[in-house]
């Protein structure tokens, strides 16, 4: 009963964590690629995750697996730009974005591409 109660409340800690991250996203204060909104997303999943394997709801296991994975993955880029932009490696920027034409031919479906260039 008292691993039940410990899981319940983590489980609450992880919904409100949950909608910290979105409500600051939401409002501006937080972007989606910062360290805060990734910690606590993933934050809310192990927790959520711990409830739902604990209660043995599956699918929502899985989908809290699935965000905690998101998340490490979406941590690794932003730690992985950041060393980057540290040790001055050049990065790609998009210097031209586009569009064909409309008064081109008809027979060619409308194609965008971007140009880019290495970032000084």
């Amino acid at each position: 009963m008292t691993l039940m109660m410990v899981a319940t409340a983590l489980g609450w800690v992880g919904a409100v964590a949950g909608l910290v991250a979105y409500a600051m996203v939401s409002r501006g204060r937080w972007d989606a690629d910062s360290l805060a909104f990734q910690g606590t997303n993933m934050l809310a999943g192990v927790t959520m995750l711990t409830v739902a394997a604990s209660n043995g709801v599956w699918p929502s296991a899985a989908a809290n697996i699935a965000a905690i994975l998101i998340g490490v993955h979406a941590v690794t880029t932003v730690l992985r730009a950041k060393r980057r932009k540290a040790q001055g490696t050049p990065t790609l920027a998009i210097v031209e974005d586009i569009a064909q034409d409309d008064r081109e031919s008809a027979a060619q479906p409308a194609v965008s591409h971007r140009a880019y260039a290495e970032a000084a």
